[in-house]
């Protein structure tokens, strides 16, 4: 999850749909609650432990801390370097995990298509919007951890895409290899607070729409797909800063065919098709390892 969330356009909340640990997830969040504070001030630490589900949480968060820590270099040099690659493979993983994503919807009802629809729509028009300029400023980077912590656990919009969006991505991704904490600071108490609040709100549209609320987000990973195809050009302008000089951002981009003559295109193909491989691998192992969802 920490991996897919560094890359632009890939959620961890599809990672964690695919893998069968989802709502498991996201009640886990939820349960971080006035209950589980009472038990905290009561120094009812086991009992705090197992209202929480302490032990899954800890797992995916040092998880997901030590892959950022350590990808965030690395996936700045590909971004940076071998951009088309590593989209290719990103497109092959989100590909065939709308498979596995949507094969958990039940039935198939005009509500539950209207859903999918909605949530092709919303993923496109994201993709589609023009970023906004870099902001360090302490309330802003606080809304960028909020909206983008938010979006990272809604499989298929990507918590990097939105701080893109959001004119951000570049700034974040520096801090965390810098350790520019005037930086991390706001934007960690962002995430912290979009995280519960937002946790709430899918748990209970989870619990009372199942079908319809998969299929939202089997429409916001089909919609992701337009803003990892491999091949595409970035249309960038330049913007002015107040007291910085000027900085180049993506303004938009122009879609095209690959040239199929071509050897990196073929060397895109055999990416996506590792990537779809990684994730039938995937699915493949949580099958096996699957825990039922706590409920609440």
């Amino acid at each position: 999850m920490g991996a897919a969330n560094v890359i632009p356009g890939v959620s961890g909340g599809t990672i964690a749909l695919i893998t069968g640990i989802y709502e498991r997830l996201i009640n886990a969040i939820k349960a971080c609650d006035v209950t589980a504070f009472k038990l905290l001030l009561a120094k009812d630490f086991a009992g705090i432990a197992k209202h929480i589900d302490a032990r899954f949480l800890a797992a995916i968060g040092l998880g997901v801390v030590v892959s950022i820590v350590t990808l965030a270099k690395l996936f700045e040099y590909l971004l940076r370097s071998h951009e088309q690659f590593t989209m290719a493979f990103f497109f092959g993983l989100i590909l065939l995990s709308l498979y596995y994503v949507a094969k958990q919807i039940i039935s198939w009802s005009p509500s539950v298509m209207a859903s999918l629809i909605v949530g092709s729509a919303i993923a496109i028009g994201i993709a589609l919007l023009a970023p906004a300029s870099e902001n360090s400023s302490f309330i802003y980077v606080f809304l960028c951890g909020v909206i983008a912590i938010s979006s990272m656990i809604l499989p298929g919009l990507s918590g990097s895409f939105v701080l893109i969006i959001m004119g951000n991505y570049a700034l974040v991704l520096g801090a965390i290899t810098s350790l520019s904490f005037n930086i991390l600071v706001p934007l960690a108490l962002g995430c912290g607070v979009g995280l519960i609040l937002f946790s709430h709100i899918i748990a209970w549209i989870f619990k009372h729409y199942k079908n319809q609320t998969l299929a939202l987000m089997t429409g916001f990973v089909l919609g992701s797909l337009v803003v990892i195809w491999p091949w595409k050009t970035a249309i960038m302008q330049t913007v002015q800063r107040a007291g910085k000089p000027p900085k180049e951002v993506v303004a938009s981009y122009e879609w095209y065919i690959p040239n199929l003559v071509s050897a990196n295109t073929w060397i895109c193909v055999a990416l996506m098709v590792l990537g779809a491989f990684s994730i039938y691998m995937m699915e493949r192992f949580a099958s096996g390892t699957q825990k039922p969802a706590k409920t609440t």
